[in-house]
């Protein structure tokens, strides 16, 4: 099939990671969004994703000075996540680019509710199986 096709061709698996494209510099960026997006790929995302979460770059309002972030990963619901976001990511992003007068969560209602929907379900289908768990 496909796959043993492909394989017969010895072709590389994995190319080389993807950048994500919230971080991606567009033509319509003005030199402030694109300083925060090059701290957020280059300083602060690598040290989030040690500790195994991730985060998103969702706008900079340039009237207020907020820039706009999304948590993922085990930083989503993670206690001290408002501690990382405030004194570790806005500090960071004040201190290099002086546009920025602080940082806000950026929660995406449709996703929290379709998550919370699958959580539900799979509590469901572990009762059902009579797996113990706490939730």
């Amino acid at each position: 099939g496909i796959l043993m096709d492909f394989l017969a061709e010895k072709k590389p698996v994995i190319t080389e990671a993807p950048k994500p494209s919230d971080t991606a510099i567009s033509d319509d960026d003005d030199e402030v969004v694109m300083m925060i997006k090059e701290l957020i790929e280059e300083r602060i995302r690598p040290s989030v994703q040690d500790d195994g979460g991730d985060i998103f770059y969702k706008g900079f309002d340039r009237d207020t000075g907020i820039v706009k972030l999304q948590l993922a990963g085990s930083c989503k619901g993670c206690p001290s996540s408002s501690v990382t976001l405030k004194q570790g990511v806005e500090s960071m992003l004040m201190h290099y680019v002086s546009e920025v007068q602080g940082v806000e969560e950026f929660v995406d209602d449709e996703l929290e509710n379709v998550n919370k929907k699958e959580i539900s379900e799979l509590e469901e289908r572990l009762r059902r199986a009579g797996v113990p768990f706490e939730g």
